[in-house]
């Protein structure tokens, strides 16, 4: 349960601090009123104020995933629409959240607002549940009366990220799956299988084919030194997984996604279509041009795209035409500029951008469909190229010891 910093006053009038743990606000007036005091004002206690056990939990519990955000994007739409108080809605989809995290977020953003908060200020205290494009889109929702409709934006951008990631990690798959088979090939002929064939070859006391020799030191180093070799590999994992935590690391990951072959024409698609649909839905919730190029390019999820779609914003500032300012990126193509450019004479930017990211999903999905095409035979010749070697190296010497026993 959440721990809540209280105030709360006795019969006296005497003020009275401290924390308690309760699964939410009215929960936690009871346990003070059973106490003979009255609750003045709660607050869900910060990360320091929890305790390392409290934060452990938090960190390491169940995390907000991207479908609890789109069930509370299309409930939000749906009780906007029938007119349900923001409070009453939080508070109605508090009480039937299935997961315990998502229920713990429901009642900070309820608490919030009960201190006096608008939505968009409490959902900016969650950063790592909320991002920019999200609390922008409210923001603007809270400023207009167009709450149902940017609620409904908000379900529609996430659920085209939903198919749009799900999409590459589908292409994924299928090679990842083949490399770990392969791997666990390799260290299954390293421990069972080449050792066997090397206490052979080694009464034979002869000279044995370079390849052979490779395979046996390989095999004996695998062997005898295992836990250093999984030390090393445990430590370069470390220091990937901390590398990319840093923004030079994403910078040099999100660059070689970009140039590795077949792979990075479908990452730059699919960040594209993030950044398009984002974009036209922020510029047909109200959103201007240059605010809605700042909270979109967020949403591309490479960090070297963002920066050069980031240069439109400046272009944009100096006054110059959203399609010259694409041009100058060198990120899209002509049909696309062409597009942009129609969407700006005709005043419908925000729908033809919704076109665009229509475009690029399907181009997503065809290449998708090529990138397996493409890859399959790629990973059978490398899988041949490591069965052949291995063959080699097991079966030359005993070719060689037959070839012997025949002249002689």
């Amino acid at each position: 349960m959440p721990l809540f910093s209280y105030v709360a006053r006795d019969a006296r009038g005497t003020k009275i601090e401290g924390k308690l743990e309760a699964a939410n606000a009215g929960q936690l007036a009871d346990a003070l009123a059973a106490q003979g005091t009255m609750l003045v004002r709660a607050d869900l206690a910060t990360a320091d104020e929890e305790g390392v056990g409290a934060l452990l939990g938090r960190r390491f519990g169940a995390r907000i995933a991207l479908d609890d955000l789109l069930m509370f994007c299309r409930q939000m739409a749906t009780l906007m629409k029938a007119g349900v108080p923001l409070l009453r809605s939080l508070q109605g989809l508090y009480e039937s959240a299935a997961k315990a995290s998502f229920a713990e977020l429901l009642e900070r953003l309820r608490l919030q607002l009960e201190s006096g908060r608008n939505l968009s200020g409490a959902m900016q205290r969650e950063p790592e549940v909320f991002s920019r494009y999200m609390v922008s889109m409210v923001r603007v929702g809270e400023a207009t009366g167009r709450m149902t409709e940017v609620f409904m934006g908000l379900y529609a951008q996430l659920s085209f990220e939903r198919e749009n990631r799900e999409q590459v990690r589908s292409a994924l798959r299928y090679p990842i799956f083949v490399l770990c088979a392969a791997a666990a090939a390799l260290v299954a002929l390293n421990i069972f299988v080449i050792p066997a064939f090397a206490k052979v070859y080694k009464g034979l006391h002869t000279e044995l084919p370079l390849i052979t020799q490779i395979l046996i030191v390989f095999s004996d180093f695998f062997v005898n030194y295992w836990g250093a070799l999984a030390a090393l590999v445990l430590g370069v994992a470390g220091g990937l997984g901390w590398a990319l935590r840093t923004d030079a690391g994403r910078r040099i990951r999100d660059q070689f996604l970009l140039e590795v072959p077949i792979i990075g024409p479908l990452v730059r698609k699919a960040a594209l279509a993030r950044f398009t649909k984002s974009f036209g839905l922020a510029l047909e919730a109200g959103i201007t041009v240059v605010d809605a190029l700042q909270v979109a390019v967020e949403t591309t999820g490479n960090m070297i795209l963002s920066e050069r779609i980031g240069q439109m914003k400046a272009s944009a500032e100096r006054g110059e035409t959203l399609a010259r300012a694409a041009r100058a990126t060198g990120v899209f193509t002509p049909t696309i500029l062409q597009m942009i450019a129609v969407g700006e004479e005709t005043g419908a930017l925000g729908e033809m951008m919704n076109e665009v990211a229509d475009y690029y999903q399907k181009e997503v999905e065809y290449a998708v469909k090529g990138l397996a095409a493409q890859i399959e035979p790629i990973m059978i010749v490398l899988m041949g190229c490591m069965v052949l070697v291995v063959a080699l190296g097991v079966f030359l010497p005993m070719w060689d010891l037959s070839r012997a026993v025949i002249h002689h």
